[in-house]
C-alpha cells in the first residue's frame, strides 16, 4: 500500500451517522450560517469519507429556529416543530452546498415532501448513495412533530445499518456534570445506555438513547473543534466518550 493512501482496514467504525446541532454551523455568530465553520465541518467529513468511510448527517435546526423555543413563547407546539424542521432543511441544503464545493457528492433527503429543492426520504436510495460514495443529509427529523432531531437521528442511523452514531459537540465527551459549571467534573471513557439515562446526563434525548440501546449500536461524543478529531474516532482513538452497552468509566 502506498504510503499516502489511506489505511481504509483500520477503521472501527465504517458507516456512521453524524449528528451536528443546527448551533454548531453559527461558528463564533450568535445566528444563522457561518461559512467558513461549514467549510471546516466539510473539510472533516471529506478526510473521513477518503479514509473509507460511509457517512450520512443529520443537522439541527436550532441556528435558525428551535419547535420548542417557539411553543414556550405561545405557539402551538406542532406548528412550531414544523418551523424547526424547516430550518433543518436550509441547513441540509447549506452543508450539501459547502460539501459539493470542495468536491464531496451530496444528497439532501427530507422527511418533509420538498421535491423542488431535495429528494424525500427513501431508505433503499439513501442506503444506495452511501455505498456510491455519497454523503447523505437527512433532514426535515422524522417528518413529525414532538421529536427531536436527536431521535431522528437514531431513526435514520439504525436504518442505515451504522456502525455508530457520532455526535460533534463542543465539549469532548460526557462529563460527571457541567465542565463549564463544576470544575470538579470528570469525564467519562465509557457509559451504559441506562446509566446515562439514570443519571440525566443530557447529551441526546432520552428517546434516542433508547432507540441505540435497543439496538445496540454505541454513540460516540467528541469535540469537532479539535483537528482531525472525526478521523480520529473513526479509527478508535482520540479523546471522546462511547455509549454503549458497557459500564461506566471516567478518566
Amino acid at each position: 500500500m502506498p504510503a499516502n493512501e489511506p489505511e481504509k482496514s483500520q477503521l472501527k467504525y465504517r458507516r456512521v451517522l453524524l449528528k451536528l446541532s443546527g448551533e454548531a454551523l453559527m461558528g463564533p455568530g450568535q445566528f444563522g450560517i457561518d461559512i467558513p465553520t461549514c467549510i471546516h465541518f466539510a473539510q472533516a467529513i471529506s478526510n473521513a469519507r477518503a479514509a473509507g468511510a460511509e457517512i450520512c448527517l443529520v443537522i439541527g435546526g436550532g441556528n435558525i429556529f428551535r419547535g420548542v423555543a417557539g411553543a414556550a413563547k405561545g405557539m402551538e407546539r406542532a406548528q412550531a416543530d414544523s418551523m424547526g424542521m424547516l430550518a433543518t432543511v436550509m441547513n441540509a441544503l447549506a452543508m450539501q452546498s459547502v460539501l459539493e464545493g470542495i468536491g464531496v457528492p451530496t444528497r439532501v433527503q427530507s422527511a418533509l415532501s420538498m421535491d423542488a429543492v431535495c429528494e424525500p426520504y427513501i431508505r433503499r436510495r439513501a442506503q444506495r448513495h452511501m455505498e456510491k460514495g455519497r454523503v447523505v443529509i437527512f433532514a426535515a427529523g422524522i417528518g413529525n412533530p414532538f421529536f427531536t432531531t436527536d431521535t431522528g437521528a437514531a431513526l435514520r442511523a439504525i436504518e442505515m445499518n451504522c456502525d455508530a452514531l457520532l455526535k460533534g459537540t463542543q465539549v469532548d465527551g460526557v462529563y460527571t456534570a457541567d465542565p463549564k459549571l463544576d470544575s470538579t467534573a470528570t469525564r467519562y471513557n465509557q457509559v451504559a445506555y441506562d446509566e446515562l439515562l439514570i443519571k440525566n446526563l443530557r447529551v441526546m434525548d432520552p428517546s434516542a438513547v433508547s432507540l441505540m440501546r435497543d439496538n445496540n449500536i454505541p454513540i460516540v461524543v467528541f469535540s469537532l473543534k479539535e483537528e482531525g478529531s472525526l478521523l480520529n474516532v473513526l479509527h478508535g482513538r482520540g479523546t471522546s466518550t462511547t455509549i454503549s452497552t458497557k459500564g461506566g468509566s471516567t478518566e
